[in-house]
């Protein structure tokens, strides 16, 4: 593995993460070492086959009431897993790897791809990725870098 690895670098409970290989500058994330896998919010997903492999293609809108740094993203499914989220729902979703950057270290994460539309984070971080040489400080926030505004904010209920 190509990965290098870091230890004790300490985070807050949410912070910003950069997905630099799909073109997602800043993401708010929650980093939660209660849930395994992490995941992101994903819309429009299709699964596809590419030279008898299976891949997925799909959105990611990393700003709330916003299409600002939208960016459509294809990747290799890893894995379709069966996933109990926190209400208890259990569904299956796709997994994709996806290299994120995570105050200041670049990891790659084992993501699962989710309508996280009604959630406060468009991203989860899990503690597969947190056990990189991450300690969470849960009375702590963005540690990391802060992102700034996106540039152009559309409303979604305009027309």
């Amino acid at each position: 593995m190509s990965e290098r690895t870091h230890s004790n670098t300490l985070a807050g409970w949410r912070e910003w993460v950069q997905l630099p290989d799909v073109g997602v500058p800043w993401i708010k994330a929650k980093l939660d070492t209660g849930a395994q896998t992490s995941s992101i919010h994903a819309y429009e997903v299709e699964a596809f086959d590419r030279d008898g492999e299976a891949w997925v293609r799909f959105r990611i809108r990393p700003w709330q009431k916003s299409d600002a740094d939208e960016a459509e993203v294809e990747c290799p499914v890893l894995d379709v897993r069966r996933v109990r989220s926190s209400s208890g729902h259990v569904e299956e979703r796709f997994v994709v790897s996806l290299p994120l950057v995570l105050v200041g270290h670049r990891v790659d994460a084992e993501v699962t791809l989710s309508n996280r539309d009604a959630m406060g984070f468009r991203m989860l971080i899990g503690r597969e990725a947190l056990s990189r040489g991450y300690v969470v400080d849960s009375a702590r926030s963005f540690l990391g870098d802060r992102a700034p505004r996106p540039m152009r904010r559309r409303n979604r209920g305009a027309a």
